[in-house]
């Protein structure tokens, strides 16, 4: 029986290495993206992962681990910019993104224990590729969420869709890195 604890542990240290050596590289340049454009990023990387998953091939040396690294990293700075709100500048230190990065994952790797407790990790019987569309289905719903100005009647709003988002690319990264099926 795979220890899912461990399993989280480990690709949640993956996303965050490559999140801390881009700060190295960037700074935390993307305190200027406002929510909307966070989603439409995520988009762009769920996007890819079908078309790759749907092609089998890529023509860029690059495959769907680093995409759902992406996701991970891009959905834990959508959170960060729904408390911050966007800024004109980098407005943070690399230490400040850090803390909050871990804030996010921290909390959003708890709602993960707590619904896989509920669904007793039915996730584990899925393909990567449900991860994928439902991660596309997430970012929908988020867009449309974003035109309402972020009103909604019953659903969760949009730091909820982001924490799925980041748990299904978890999922994902897990079966991935250690060969579920």
């Amino acid at each position: 029986m795979p220890n899912t604890k461990e399993q989280f542990d480990k690709v949640i240290s993956l996303c965050r290495e490559v999140f801390e050596k881009k700060l190295a590289d960037y700074g935390p340049s993307w305190r200027i993206m406002r929510p909307s454009s966070v989603t439409d990023q995520l988009y762009i990387k769920a996007n890819r992962i079908r078309s790759l998953e749907i092609k089998g091939t890529s023509l860029i040396d690059e495959g769907i681990r680093p995409e759902f690294i992406a996701i991970v990293n891009y959905g834990v700075v959508g959170l960060i910019q729904l408390a911050l709100g966007f800024a004109d500048t980098t407005d943070i230190t690399r230490e400040r993104a850090l803390e909050l990065y871990d804030q996010y994952i921290t909390e959003t790797k708890e709602l993960m224990y707590a619904k896989n407790h509920d669904y007793d990790e039915a996730w584990r019987g899925m393909r990567v590729s449900s991860y994928t569309d439902l991660i596309l289905m997430k970012i929908y719903r988020t867009k449309q969420i974003e035109n309402h100005d972020g009103k909604t009647l019953v659903s969760e709003g949009v730091d909820a869709n982001y924490k799925d988002m980041i748990n299904y690319a978890l999922f994902g990264l897990i079966k991935l890195e250690f060969g579920e099926e």
